[in-house]
C-alpha cells in the first residue's frame, strides 16, 4: 500500500544527494489549527474523471488546452485538489478537468452543460456557482426559487446521463474585505443573498445524495482566526491559502462520505 507519509517524508533529496537542511534561529509563531490534512484518502476507480465547474474561482486562468500540461488547471483549489490525489493516489491515475468561467451564472452553466459536462462523461462532477448570480443593484431583485429550478436541473440531466455519478457541491461565499468595506449596504444584500443560495444547495445536497462542503462556514471560521483579509482579498476571489481551505474542506468531506 502507497504509505504517503512515507513518500513525503523521503522525498527530500536533491540531484543525487541529500538535501542539507539548516536550522535558523527565529522566534516561534503560534500556530492556528486549520483542518484538512489528515483526511482518509476517498475510494476511486482507476482511470476516473473528476469534472470541476463553476466561475471565475474555479476557473483561476486555466489553459482551455488539455494538451498544454503547464496550464490546463489553473491554480484554483481544482488544482490543490489534485496534485494532493495525484501524490496520494498515484495508482488511481485519476483525471482531472477545470470547467470553470469567470463571470459565469447558474443560466451559463445552463448553456454550456450538454458540453462541459454531459459530453465529457465524469464520474465525479464538483459544482461551485452562486457568486455572480447576486442582485444587488437598486431596483433588481433576486429570486430563489429560479436559481433553485436551474441548479436542479442541471442535476436532474447530469443523473440522467449517469446514475451512478457521484456529485459534491460547494455553498457560493463572500467575506467582508476589500471593496466591500466600504459598501454596508450592498454588503449585507449580498451576504444575505448568498446565504439563501447556501440553503439551497444544502435543499440540493441532500435530495441527490450529494457531498455538501460549506464553503461559507470554513470561511466565516477561518476569518476568526485571522481576519478575512487574509483568506479573501476582494470579498469574493480567494487568495491562494483560500483556495487551500476550500481544497481541504473538499477532501475532508469527499473521503468522509
Amino acid at each position: 500500500m502507497f504509505d504517503r507519509r512515507f513518500f513525503i517524508r523521503n522525498s527530500l533529496v536533491l540531484g543525487g544527494g541529500a538535501a542539507v537542511i539548516t536550522q535558523a534561529k527565529a522566534e516561534p509563531v503560534k500556530s492556528t489549527k486549520v483542518d484538512g490534512y489528515e483526511y482518509r484518502l476517498p475510494k476511486f476507480s482507476q482511470g476516473e474523471r473528476l469534472l470541476f465547474i463553476g466561475d471565475s474561482i474555479t476557473d483561476m486562468n486555466w489553459g482551455r488546452n488539455e494538451k498544454d500540461r503547464n496550464h490546463y488547471l489553473g491554480h484554483s483549489y481544482v488544482y490543490l485538489i489534485a496534485s494532493r490525489l495525484g501524490v496520494d493516489m498515484p495508482q488511481s491515475k485519476l483525471e482531472f478537468f477545470n470547467r470553470g468561467i469567470s463571470g459565469n451564472r447558474i443560466t451559463d452553466l445552463k448553456r454550456r452543460w450538454q458540453k462541459d459536462v454531459i459530453d465529457m462523461k465524469p464520474d465525479l462532477l464538483s459544482i461551485l456557482i452562486g457568486v455572480n448570480d447576486r442582485k444587488v443593484k437598486e431596483g433588481q431583485t433576486f429570486s430563489f426559487e429560479n436559481w433553485e429550478a436551474d441548479y436542479r436541473e442541471l442535476l436532474n440531466r447530469s443523473r440522467q446521463a449517469n446514475e451512478k455519478l457521484r456529485i459534491v457541491l460547494i455553498d457560493p461565499f463572500v467575506l467582508k474585505s476589500g471593496w466591500w468595506m466600504t459598501k454596508g449596504g450592498e454588503w449585507d444584500i449580498s451576504r444575505t443573498q448568498i446565504e439563501g443560495m447556501g440553503k439551497i444547495v444544502a435543499s440540493l445536497a441532500k435530495d441527490f445524495k450529494a457531498v455538501h462542503v460549506k464553503a461559507q462556514e470554513v470561511f466565516d471560521a477561518a476569518a476568526k482566526l485571522a481576519g478575512p483579509e487574509q483568506w479573501i482579498w476582494d470579498g469574493v476571489h480567494p487568495l491562494p491559502q483560500g483556495h487551500e481551505l476550500i481544497a481541504r474542506e473538499w477532501l475532508q468531506k469527499l473521503s468522509a462520505g
